[in-house]
């Protein structure tokens, strides 16, 4: 009973100490990514969204060495990278990896250049391996919650019998280790360490000061507790129960649903949804044991179940529209976003597995009250809706390395500023980036009243890559501006920039500036 009143106490203190958090983007860098300087910055600075804490961060200087004389400092939303002082010639990397306070890692790279760019490339990114590794536990550890815990609230709560309870049983004993492996995994993706790390406490403690590991730590113990609550004993109701109400905490804890503002409506929301997926998904296996040799108890037991199933599905149906309006925020990142591809991907099948349920319940389980004819067919529906069941928590694992549409933030355009005593010409650049950009041109006099002119032409060209000037005509929009679109900018460097702006037959106004265009 000692260990009983612990490991209760461990999910409701751990569950409800979760503090407000948000996923982490990138919003600004000085200097600007793919800059030319003259001489090292004193410090490269990057500031995010949200306050977040240091994991990996390296420096790769322009010889190509990896640095370990960078000092790294932290203060809220910005991370400080102080440079060292002998930085040679060339391309430097400032590689980082930094903990989001919904415990994820956002990971990337800055590059600028002390004289000319030399071939210094960024560090790949977290070896496939690794992210194999984070997969797998995250599948293991979504049987262990909902197959195991589920299957163990069945046989407590509708079965009131432990009848087919082998498949439960597995589940928690992978599900037990993936959760421990999800903690190391997590450790290693944030530091950017290779597995040999595992058998240090770096890793281990990194993860556990984020929100993952207090909410891996009380899934673990929902699995214990329902582990318990398969012994025949008079508190076994009473730990099934906590057990459930374990795997809504885990997952209200952290993640990209769970941090999501509002966290009033996104947390509860997020808690009902998983008690949903546990009660359906967890019936599953025990429901084709006891169809496979049925009895007097099994129509009773399967017409609980459909009842309590129909709960469970309005209950999925009102949070899982909730979670995905808050997190796409508009319907077309449904098929232009990789989050909003394997949602759709996991409604098709939640949509076959309505199916089959609606099938179960009105068709085939009337079936069995007339006859036991009905029951191969049941049982055939059942295992169809199990391996759907399988595919949407393999789906809904790969969502761990890819932000929701709400956590990205449009990237903001380059903006230069060309002014002389007649004429003031603003120019914007979308996104910014070598490849295809956009050209927005204000013109003003040199009083800041609009310009008119008869003719706009751009010319860009990039004396250090021998690429010579380019001219493009510019169109006048509704908005007032000039418009230069689709100019296609293959490389990174110091562009040199030349607006000519027809004013009148004999009057041309011209202004010259450079554009230090970013690396991808």
């Amino acid at each position: 009973m000692r260990l009983l009143a612990a490991l209760a106490t461990l999910l409701c203190v751990v569950g409800f100490a979760t503090g407000a958090s948000a996923h982490a983007a990138l919003v600004a860098v000085e200097p600007a990514s793919g800059s030319m300087l003259a001489s090292a910055p004193k410090a490269v600075e990057l500031r995010f969204n949200e306050a977040v804490t240091p994991g990996a961060i390296q420096l790769i200087d322009g010889a190509g060495r990896a640095r370990d004389d960078a000092r790294v400092s932290a203060s809220g939303e910005t991370i400080s990278v102080a440079m060292p002082p002998d930085l040679p010639q060339g391309t430097a990397v400032v590689s980082y990896r930094v903990i989001s306070q919904d415990g994820h890692p956002v990971a990337g790279s800055m590059i600028f250049s002390i004289g000319m760019p030399t071939g210094t490339q960024p560090p790949a990114n977290a070896d496939r391996g690794l992210k194999l590794l984070i997969w797998l536990a995250r599948v293991g550890l979504y049987l262990g919650l909902f197959v195991g815990v589920g299957g163990v609230f069945f046989a407590r709560w509708v079965a009131w019998s432990t009848t087919g309870m082998t498949v439960p049983r597995v589940a928690l004993a992978i599900g037990i280790p993936s959760a421990t492996a999800s903690v190391g995994a997590l450790g290693l993706d944030l530091l950017g360490l290779p597995p040999a790390a595992l058998a240090t406490a770096a890793p281990w403690k990194v993860a556990f000061a984020t929100s993952a590991g207090p909410a891996l730590l009380v899934a673990i113990a929902a699995m214990l507790l329902a582990l318990m609550a398969l012994r025949s004993a008079w508190y076994a109701r009473a730990l099934a129960i906590i057990a459930l109400v374990g795997v809504g905490l885990s997952l209200a804890m952290t993640g990209h649903a769970a941090t999501a503002p509002p966290e009033a409506l996104t947390r509860p929301a997020i808690f009902l949804h998983g008690l949903g997926v546990t009660i359906w998904i967890g019936a599953l296996a025990p429901l084709v044991a006891l169809v496979s040799k049925p009895t007097t108890a099994t129509l009773p037991v399967v017409n609980r179940f459909s009842r309590i199933a129909a709960l469970a599905v309005g209950v999925l149906a009102l949070t899982g529209l909730a979670l995905a309006i808050v997190q796409l925020e508009k319907p077309v990142a449904l098929v232009e976003t990789r989050y909003g591809l394997i949602l759709s991907i996991k409604l098709a099948l939640v949509t076959g597995l309505l199916a089959l349920a609606a099938l179960n319940r009105f068709r085939l389980t009337p079936a069995l009250a007339r006859d036991e004819s009905g029951t191969p067919a049941l049982k055939r529906s059942i295992l169809l809706e199990g391996a759907i069941a399988l595919a949407i928590l393999a789906v809904v694992a790969s969502w761990r390395f890819t932000p929701p549409p709400r956590t990205i933030i449009p990237e903001t355009p380059l903006a230069i500023h060309i002014h002389s005593d007649k004429a003031m010409f603003q120019v914007l650049v979308s996104p910014g980036k070598p490849g295809v950009d956009d050209f927005v041109l204000q013109l003003m006099t040199g009083e800041a009243t609009p310009l008119i002119a008869k003719e706009v032409t751009l010319t860009l060209s990039l004396p250090e890559r021998g690429i010579e000037p380019m001219e493009r005509g510019a169109s006048l929009g509704p908005d007032g501006y000039w418009h230069v679109r689709k100019v296609e900018l293959p490389f990174a460097g110091r562009w040199h920039v030349r607006i000519d702006a027809l004013v009148t037959d004999f009057e041309k106004v011209t202004l010259e500036d450079e554009l230090d265009l970013g690396l991808p």
